[in-house]
């Protein structure tokens, strides 16, 4: 079926398209974009007023699917990323089991394509069970499909382990995502180290955790020449060692989460859970870093991060609640209220972030609105507001910090393969 889009305003970084045009669909193919196009077609979406832009590519989410299904599973996940504006995103491999192998990978790829209404992109595991003891099949996974490696959730301890590792990944082409963080310096902390922790008599992380395994990881990749992105980069100094790779030439990408750009750890109420997550909210200096970052190309891609829990296991407080919080239904709102609308990103440097640039580091042929292309596309109202509700959630998970935050910017459609999957009220 035709499926067009008439007088939206395109915003697509692969094409430096930003103006009225008119968007025309068919066969999951992008056939035209002009003005005034006059065509018959299965259905019309009057887009006066909208964003138009490429679909968000979100190369950050726990779906938590097998193993944890009461938290979230390939379905609501899915659901969630439809709502969220999101058409493809990149799976993490902590599940249970593990996905460590070509066998998971390629049984989770052709579950996904079936049970799940956006494109999913699975991620191995760096080693098996994520134990860091041996590493896993990385090239038989890459012959599956698999999107990157990741031992997310944790760092890879041992050095020489993870020197082999990002060694095969960069013969085999396979980028390596990061999660920063030394867990001999963890130390028990849940927060971080800060007033706001001593004020609640709470163990706290520094921000040296994240930045010693970023100092290492970058150097493991400058020796072994393997590509390099950096998970949830939280920390002023990350974001410093970010631009010294990039000025070497170091073939190092990074992503921020609209939490880490939005709050601090002076905006956490008394104990609520809902605002622990892993690296934790840091200062206004780191945040202030990270938004400079962003707007810089410093730090490349937002990504989500999106780590759905349970009420009853976040209603523990932050000494006995997990590590996470949801976000592919809030990150479309809260980057477009905390950057585009206060003029740190334009809206094409917004859909940069968001999609093209995430496409680029997946290596896929998508994050663009050029003929051709995919047509995987989210539609967007700028001065729509609203109030975030996480009862309004379609994902299993509500554990949000921001339930009640009055957001302008709102996702009304969401077109997956030329398919409409997600419709605003």
């Amino acid at each position: 079926m035709k499926l067009l889009i008439k007088n939206g305003r395109v915003i697509d970084p692969d094409t430096g398209k930003d103006g009225i045009y008119d968007v025309l669909t068919e066969d999951g193919k992008i056939l035209r974009v002009a003005q005034d196009i006059e065509e018959e077609a299965g259905r019309v979406v009057d887009a006066e007023g909208l964003y138009v832009m490429p679909g968000i590519i979100d190369l950050h989410v726990h779906l938590r699917d097998p193993g944890l299904e009461y938290k979230e599973t390939l379905y609501t996940g899915g659901l969630a990323a439809a709502r969220g504006g999101v058409t493809t995103m990149c799976a993490m491999p902590n599940t249970i089991p593990v996905t460590d192998s070509p066998e998971m990978i390629r049984s989770q790829t052709l579950r996904a394509a079936a049970e799940c209404p956006v494109h999913v992109s699975f991620i191995g595991a760096v080693t098996k069970g994520q134990q860091g003891a041996e590493i896993t099949d990385i090239a038989g996974m890459k012959k599956e499909g698999m999107a990157f490696i990741s031992e997310d959730g944790k760092s890879v301890m041992d050095a020489g382990l993870y020197r082999d590792a990002m060694k095969t990944a960069a013969c085999e082409g396979v980028t390596v995502l990061a999660h920063c963080e030394d867990k001999n310096m963890v130390a028990g902390g849940v927060m971080n180290e800060c007033e706001k922790s001593r004020e609640m008599g709470l163990p706290g992380i520094t921000n040296g955790v994240e930045d010693v395994i970023v100092a290492r990881d970058i150097l493991i990749a400058k020796e072994t020449g393997a590509k390099l992105h950096l998970c949830h980069c939280s920390t002023k100094d990350s974001v410093e060692m970010i631009r010294l790779a990039k000025e070497a030439g170091l073939p190092v990408t990074a992503e921020v989460c609209p939490h880490h750009f939005t709050l601090t750890s002076g905006d956490i109420p008394e104990d609520d859970a809902n605002y622990k997550m892993n690296p934790p909210l840091r200062e206004k200096e780191d945040v202030d870093a990270l938004i400079d970052g962003l707007k810089r190309g410093i730090i490349d891609v937002i990504a989500t991060d999106h780590a759905p829990h349970g009420e009853e296991e976040k209603a523990k407080g932050f000494a006995g609640a997990p590590f996470g919080i949801v976000g592919l239904e809030t990150s479309v709102a809260v980057t477009m209220t905390e950057l585009v609308h206060k003029g740190i990103l334009t809206p094409m440097e917004m859909a940069e972030r968001m999609s093209h640039a995430p496409a680029r580091i997946l290596g896929v042929d998508k994050g663009s609105l050029a003929e051709g292309k995919c047509a995987d596309i989210v539609l967007i109202d700028p001065d729509r507001e609203y109030v975030i509700n996480k009862e309004d959630f379609v994902s299993k998970g509500k554990n949000t910090p921001f339930d009640g935050k009055k957001v302008k910017g709102q996702v009304v459609m969401t077109i997956v393969d030329g398919a409409v999957v997600y419709e605003a009220e």
